[in-house]
């Protein structure tokens, strides 16, 4: 049993509080148990500096930051230097955003997330990716309505969780303590129909056998389909 005597591929209370925010035009606050993160997606009118003005394709960036009061001992806030860590992470959410959207279907447009977490207890990359494809949805939703996108670029929902192993056991939804503690650890991210974008496994101390990954990634696949009923 786990420390919050949840079975090896239960997931923590899962929570989107749509809209959360006022003037974001797709907000969420997205909660897996203690880790709470404020996702926002906005857009604008034109494309980055490295794409061509004519480019038949929009784009879409991600920004990730850890709040200073959001871990146990306070972190500095990344005001002129961003860490390796942060960089790492802005790339994964906005790469996984990008594999479920049609760019040709936001010529013009670029989309912008942003994750701010504020509060942290493992998973806060998986929870900001799945609290994006939520910010995202509604922001979409609302350009529709609006008229400023003549067709839904979603190709398919995404979702992502955590998962690894600790004390020989394969588990979903790592809280801190399971995670800094992980023999292997793991972050999945996949297509609704089961493609896999992301699936990054790493083993912290003795390899692993392909058994044990192939279990990793069929409790990362339920867990998925359950949070993308969610959104």
């Amino acid at each position: 049993m786990r420390l919050d005597n949840r079975k090896n591929d239960e997931l923590r209370r899962i929570k989107f509080t749509k809209d959360y925010t006022m003037n974001a035009k797709g907000s969420v606050l997205v909660e897996f148990g203690n880790t709470k993160v404020i996702v926002c997606a906005n857009y604008k009118e034109e494309l980055p500096k490295f794409m061509e003005k004519d480019s038949p394709k929009g784009w879409l960036t991600a920004e990730y930051s850890l709040l200073p009061s959001s871990t146990n001992t306070r972190c500095e806030r990344e005001r002129t230097k961003i860490s390796g860590r942060t960089q790492e992470i802005q790339r994964l959410i906005g790469r996984s955003l990008r594999a479920c959207i049609n760019l040709e279907d936001i010529k013009g447009k670029t989309f912008i997330i942003d994750a701010d977490v504020i509060q942290a207890d493992g998973g806060t990359r998986t929870a900001s990716i799945c609290g994006a494809f939520a910010a995202l949805k509604i922001m979409i939703e609302k350009l529709l309505q609006e008229g400023k996108l003549e067709k839904n670029p979603i190709i398919e929902p995404i979702g992502a969780i955590s998962a690894g192993i600790v004390n020989n056991e394969v588990m979903v939804d790592l809280c801190y303590q399971e995670d800094s503690n992980a023999q292997v650890d793991s972050n999945i991210v996949l297509t609704k129909s089961g493609k896999i974008i992301e699936f990054q496994t790493t083993a912290e101390g003795l390899p692993f056998s392909k058994d044990k990954m192939d279990e990793i990634f069929n409790l990362a696949k339920n867990a998925i389909n359950k949070i993308i009923e969610m959104y």
